[in-house]
């Protein structure tokens, strides 16, 4: 069985108690996990692994797409064999910095879709700030222009305190809706059924990410830098308030 990726049906839990389905070296592979590997340009979580007295910090984690586990990657080779049980501890305050921000790209990219016809044509999310890379045509002014008008309507959408809501649909149902997969590059997810993350009259997307319950948590959306990096790569940086 593969990996149960328990931060997809609950982004709040903080720890969880897990068995140990592999060891290569320092990489470990568990039952279950509340820690995010890097995936749709969000970078991965980390925490700690603690079992009889020890603790291990996970300093990367690596989505095993073949089988779908978890590789949790750890600072040190552990003592550890199949069938152990450990608890696994999240680093709550970097993985609730990459919430905020993932739903925030989201909301941009909602807009973006509806009012331009945008898609992101590649990004990138850390702690402290993300990067999203947009289909415009626009430069110089006009390009600002879109971004902070973009910016705006995101911070007053911010604001509104809609719920994000979280459920999983058939493929087939859920390739019928516009704009479910918003990243221009990137061919539909595999599977029978997809994981949804709609923000009610703003965004729907499959995306298999940890999110914001609701958008007043997000709080403001700040524009970093903008660049004209080329056809079809018009870029922005942002973070939010701390």
């Amino acid at each position: 069985m593969p990996t149960i990726h328990v931060y997809q049906q609950d982004s709040y839990l903080k720890e969880v108690d897990a068995k140990v389905i592999a060891v290569d070296g320092s990489n470990v592979i568990l039952d279950k996990t509340i820690i995010h590997p890097s995936s749709g340009g969000v970078v991965h979580d980390t925490g700690l692994i603690i079992t009889k007295g020890e603790q291990y910090r996970i300093i990367d984690a690596v989505h095993k797409r073949d089988t779908d586990d978890v590789i949790h990657v750890l600072d040190r080779s552990p003592q550890l064999k199949y069938g152990d049980d450990v608890k696994v501890v999240l680093d709550w305050d970097r993985r609730y910095r990459l919430m905020r921000l993932h739903t925030a790209s989201h909301i941009m990219a909602g807009i973006a879709y509806s009012k331009y016809n945008a898609l992101v044509t590649g990004g990138d999310i850390q702690p402290d700030y993300a990067r999203d890379d947009y289909s415009l045509t626009a430069g110089g002014e006009e390009l600002r222009r879109i971004f902070n008008e973009i910016v705006t309507e995101a911070n007053e959408i911010v604001k509104k305190g809609i719920e994000v809501k979280v459920y999983w649909m058939p493929r087939e149902e859920a390739l019928k809706v516009p704009g479910i997969v918003k990243l221009a590059e990137r061919e539909p997810p595999p599977g029978d059924k997809w994981r949804i993350v709609e923000i009610p009259g703003v965004d729907v997307q499959a995306d298999g990410g940890p999110h914001v319950a609701n958008t007043r948590e997000i709080g403001e959306i700040i524009i970093q830098k903008i660049e004209n990096r080329g056809r079809n790569k018009k870029r922005i940086y942002f973070t939010v308030k701390p």
